[in-house]
């Protein structure tokens, strides 16, 4: 869930706001890691969100 909050929040700093983020366990009993789930999203999002990451590669 730290993982999921802290990429929310870089990406709502960034402007950038996805339909969906939850978190997903591969086992139901278990877990043993968890799966951040973005949700769909659209063109213009998936492109905000490789500039961003982009930029901070560079930095």
């Amino acid at each position: 869930m730290d993982a999921r909050d802290a990429l929310a929040s870089a990406l709502t700093l960034a402007g950038i706001q996805l339909p969906a983020m939850d978190i997903r366990t591969p086992w139901p009993d278990e877990a043993r890691y968890a799966l951040v789930h973005l949700g769909p999203c659209s063109a213009p999002v998936a492109h905000a969100l490789a500039a961003v990451i982009a930029k901070g590669v560079s930095r």
